[in-house]
């Protein structure tokens, strides 16, 4: 008895610790964000952002309210950009030209707060939020 009870503790164990591997290398469900490119425009800073879906549902819109640092580290504006769906597990890329927008004063990039996010559960969009910049200028969330 003793030699098979304690092969069944061991294969639980091994069991235990497989089903503890397989949550940790699970992904996070997340909404990412990057910022991509800032480019001069003949209106003022072309912005080029990536997103990607991680989250369990698809976003049907979604909108994300930005404040834009100076080099005085004083929020200069603050706007609300429409990034409209974005389907599970699929890469959107969206550009925004900003009127009257200096790409090089821009010193930092906040995401604020997502005052439309339709798909997900209430709040989720924010709270799974996941920002980085490919570019100079930090991007936070």
């Amino acid at each position: 008895m003793t030699g098979r009870f304690a092969a069944v503790a061991a294969g639980l164990m091994m069991a235990a610790a497989g089903v503890c591997q397989a949550q940790e290398a699970a992904p996070a469900a997340s909404l990412d964000v990057e910022l991509n490119a800032l480019a001069p425009s003949q209106k003022g800073c072309m912005m080029t952002f990536v997103a990607l879906n991680k989250l369990p549902a698809a976003i049907n819109k979604v909108s994300f309210e930005l404040a834009f640092f100076n080099d005085k580290n004083a929020v200069d504006r603050i706007t609300v950009l429409d990034f409209r769906d974005l389907p599970q597990g699929k890469k959107r890329v969206r550009q925004f030209d900003m009127p009257n927008v200096k790409c090089e004063s821009v010193t930092r990039i906040l995401i604020n707060d997502t005052p439309v996010c339709d798909g997900p559960v209430a709040g989720e969009c924010m709270k799974a939020l996941v920002t980085r910049s490919q570019i100079s200028v930090p991007f936070e969330g």
